[in-house]
């Protein structure tokens, strides 16, 4: 009897509560997204310096209603997301449009030495809330309001990665020793 109590009080609660469902969608270390940055004001550490990583990216998806086929965000359909990134993180020098080095950065590309990107920041974190506002037009381009990204991770390595979540806008950083 007290089992279908609870089971009754559950059944109401998740009526009144809306269930969201996720889905993730990772661009691997695999991918070969190698990208070259450095932090201009890390003045204290190595990361000052031109440096790279073949960066990992996961994006979380959320929403309250399945599609018509019980599906998040279509998969096959994140192909702009795909190019994307690859437009950005595949064998590129990301800069930061702040960075005093910015004119002598850019002339290697005027060589022909490096595929300049120019971000509003740069570093594992910015790249997490860059490509969170990317995925964020974008689905909403594509499903309105049924769907959103509800966080993106990206990750340096296996040790380091820092996610940009949609629940409070701020980015944490995760680093393992």
């Amino acid at each position: 009897m007290q089992r279908i109590f609870y089971y009754e009080k559950l059944v109401k609660e998740l009526k009144r509560k809306k269930m969201i469902y996720y889905s993730t969608k990772t661009y691997g270390h695999e991918r070969g997204l190698s990208c070259a940055f450095r932090q201009p004001r890390a003045f204290h550490s190595h990361c000052k310096f031109i440096h790279g990583y073949s960066l990992s990216f996961s994006f979380k998806f959320g929403c309250s209603e399945l599609d018509d086929k019980n599906w998040v965000v279509d998969f096959g359909g994140l192909k702009d997301l795909k190019n994307w990134l690859e437009d950005n993180f595949d064998h590129t020098l990301a800069v930061d449009h702040n960075d005093p080095m910015k004119e002598t950065l850019q002339e290697l590309a005027r060589h022909e030495l490096a595929v300049i990107r120019l971000f509003d920041g740069v570093g594992c974190e910015k790249f997490a809330e860059h490509a969170y506002n990317f995925a964020s037009k974008m689905i909403t381009e594509k499903y309105g309001d049924r769907c959103w990204v509800e966080s993106v991770e990206v990750r340096e390595h296996g040790a380091n990665s820092a996610i940009y979540d949609r629940g409070t806008g701020k980015t944490f950083v995760t680093e393992t020793w």
